[in-house]
């Protein structure tokens, strides 16, 4: 059996009421896993298809996510909007929220109101942080500040606690649904974004990814080298493809990978390479390698 035909949320109805990044990626991960999908988006501003954010400054990114979303719009602070809210809920198998929990309980979406109302809903909440600090502001850049995986003044390549939690999101929805199996009763679980950002530093803070590290840079065969015409990302740091890796470079069989000759005598290697010349290595030899220009 693929994957693509494993859909263990299917039949499974899911509401989200959560703009931005994290709420609409982890409702497109619980499409692809199967799910009815409905998002409940305030009204539109003159001018412009969606109110989420997203729409405004990547629409790209907003379409993507979307695309098989069924997407309704409405006032959630008016009569008319809380009605079409209900309306959803009573229908709906998980709710996905990322909103403050003050402005949850302003809404009337109190956990315990939702339980009372609708026991077999369950409830899925994205905040920025965890416990009394979900009140607190934050965005991407800072969780991943906290944990240390900001080091420079440079932007991190992708949005990784967002993404992250997003994940996260996802998997805590069928957490939700294997629970409600066993006990036929509603659960909710609140996905912080700090704490996805801490999950993937923990890399960094058992040291695997410090300069000492073996894929911090320490092991030779895990590094990123210059060639003639740009760049070879080598990820040869099991002993067979180091060995190999070694052998290609014309070095000694059995060369320290840690050693700083061996470092230099597989730089200087690479660097005479051309990255076609490396990409028939890779696939000749089996060795790991991806070049780059």
């Amino acid at each position: 059996m693929t994957l693509s035909n494993l859909l263990p949320l299917r039949g499974v109805r899911i509401l989200s009421l959560a703009l931005n990044l994290p709420g609409p990626a982890a409702l497109l991960r619980c499409q692809r896993l199967g799910a009815e999908c409905t998002k409940l988006e305030p009204p539109s501003s003159e001018g412009h298809a969606s109110a989420d954010p997203m729409a405004l400054y990547s629409p790209r990114a907003y379409a993507a996510m979307h695309e098989h979303v069924r997407v309704l719009q409405a006032h959630l602070k008016t009569d008319d909007g809380q009605a079409q809210l209900q309306a959803e809920l009573a229908r709906t198998d998980v709710l996905i929220t990322s909103f403050r929990p003050s402005a949850l309980a302003k809404l009337g979406l109190g956990w315990e109101s939702l339980q009372a109302r609708y026991p077999r809903l369950s409830m899925v909440r994205i905040v920025g942080a965890p416990g009394a600090r979900a009140e607190e502001p934050g965005h991407d850049l800072t969780y991943l500040a906290h944990v240390g995986l900001v080091t420079d003044t440079a932007l991190p390549p992708t949005l990784y606690a967002d993404m992250g939690g997003a994940l996260m999101a996802s998997e805590a929805v069928l957490q939700v649904q294997l629970a409600r199996a066993a006990s036929g009763q509603g659960e909710c679980v609140d996905i912080a974004l700090s704490d996805a950002a801490a999950w993937l530093a923990h890399p960094r803070d058992w040291g695997l990814t410090l300069p000492d590290g073996d894929v911090g840079g320490a092991h030779a065969g895990y590094r990123v080298y210059p060639c003639t015409d740009g760049r070879v990302a080598v990820a040869a740091l099991e002993p067979h493809f180091f060995a190999r890796l070694v052998a290609a470079a014309g070095l000694p069989s059995g060369a320290d990978p840690r050693s700083p000759g061996t470092h230099a005598g597989i730089a200087a290697f690479l660097r005479k390479q051309t990255r076609s010349a490396l990409d028939s290595l890779a696939t000749r030899e089996d060795v790991p390698l991806h070049t780059l220009g």
